[in-house]
């Protein structure tokens, strides 16, 4: 399943907010894993992906802990509000507010505030290039293992190259500030003591082990973004939660069906219907090989009981065929014969029933008239003959008197 990263940029801190950059960092993976490409295009010119997924700048998320308000989901916007209004330095309606992945109303857990119109416009305009964000997630947030991830002023459109920037993250807590400042120096010791694992990009990755005094991973930003888009965290709630309208929940669905954790039972399900498709039509040769091989047997019992015939076209029917002539040739009745039939029912007539003064005979039918029979008469007629392996109808006045037709098995 490819995944497109895009890193979105900064927010302005100067004068007013300006309008979203009309070009954006991006990274492309085939599989959400490794990076198969990156760059910077328009909206309408970044990669198409299965899943999009769009970074924040670690400076524009700020963090709060806190016990979350026994809300309902519709109001938790509201309760958040009000329970930070003090601790928020914009209007509230200027922030958006996230909560992080399985938060309960009632327990303690972290809020992401960031500046809502900032995000907003830059969700909109990849949304009008047909580029739908599906997930927000922050470039680093608390818990977990600590970790500090450097990269300079330039890259993070603050001050020049040589103005180091570090992202902090532990379960205390999240923050972005120049290496440079008093606060970073005071809190490194205690950081230390954690033994996190420190990053930085390849521009920041000298100055940072200079200011660290010890070595450093190198990460990109394309590796870096792409590690922060396989986290939990989805920023997109509340106001800027997407909308699934149409068919959209079932391209969700499809996205997780062919994503990475869904290959082993896709797997699964192709071998199964392998195994099915070897297995039927193993089963169906054997039933046509089965089938053959009775159909050789009749057609040689045909032509050894027979010989005179000489083109086998249907040999259950040909072998009835010819035993009737056989048995008609010897003089002897057959199942629909007349003889056959009338002492079928001479065995069956009930007692002190008068004898019949006339009987019509078709080949396989002898019809007897019966005026005055009741119901019961003809069901007491109709037992005998069917315990004597014969079958009879009536209508009306009239009795019908035969022989069910002998199936022949193949």
């Amino acid at each position: 399943m490819s995944m497109l990263v895009i890193l979105l940029a900064p927010r302005p801190r100067a004068g007013a907010d300006e309008p979203a950059s009309p070009s954006f960092s991006h990274v492309w993976s085939p599989d959400g894993v490794a990076v198969g490409s990156t760059g910077r295009a328009e909206a309408r010119a970044l990669p198409q992906a299965t899943t999009i997924v769009a970074v924040t700048s670690p400076l524009d998320v700020a963090w709060h802990k806190l016990t979350l308000p026994k809300a309902p989901a519709s109001r938790m916007r509201q309760a958040l509000a009000g329970v930070l209004e003090e601790q928020l330095l914009e209007e509230p309606e200027q922030v958006h507010l996230a909560l992080a992945p399985a938060a309960k109303a009632g327990d303690s857990g972290w809020v992401a505030a960031t500046h809502r119109p900032w995000i907003s416009d830059q969700l909109q305009a990849l949304a009008a290039a047909h580029r739908t964000v599906d997930r927000l997630v922050p470039a680093s947030a608390p818990g977990g293992l600590a970790s500090g991830h450097f990269f300079t002023g330039a890259e993070a459109d603050r001050g020049g190259p040589d103005d180091l920037w570090l992202a902090w993250a532990d379960a205390e807590g999240a923050l972005c500030l120049r290496a440079a400042g008093s606060l970073a120096r005071e809190c490194l010791p205690a950081w230390q003591a954690q033994q996190p694992r420190w990053s930085a990009t390849p521009a920041a990755a000298a100055a940072a082990e200079r200011w660290l005094g010890g070595a450093v991973s190198v990460q990109t930003d394309a590796e870096h973004a792409l590690a922060a888009a396989r986290s939990s965290w989805n920023l997109r709630q509340f106001e800027l939660a997407p909308r699934s309208r149409g068919l959209r929940p079932f391209r969700d669905f499809g996205r997780h069906f062919w994503g990475p954790v869904w290959r082993p039972i896709r797997w699964g399900a192709v071998a199964l219907l392998a195994v099915h498709l070897v297995g039927l039509n193993a089963w169906a040769w054997q039933q046509q090989h089965t089938l053959d091989s009775r159909r050789s047997a009749m057609n040689e019992l045909l032509r050894s009981s027979h010989p005179q015939v000489r083109s086998v076209l249907d040999a259950p029917l040909q072998m009835q065929r010819e035993t009737d002539l056989l048995r008609a040739a010897a003089g002897r009745a057959g199942d629909e014969d007349f003889e056959t039939l009338l002492a079928l029912a001479a065995a069956s007539w009930p007692e002190g029933r008068a004898p019949l003064d006339q009987l019509r005979f078709e080949l396989g039918r002898l019809e007897l008239p019966a005026p005055g029979w009741a119901p019961e008469q003809v069901q007491q007629l109709r037992s005998k003959v069917e315990q004597l392996g014969g079958r009879l109808s009536s209508d009306q006045a009239q009795l019908t008197l035969s022989r069910p037709a002998r199936k022949v098995q193949p």
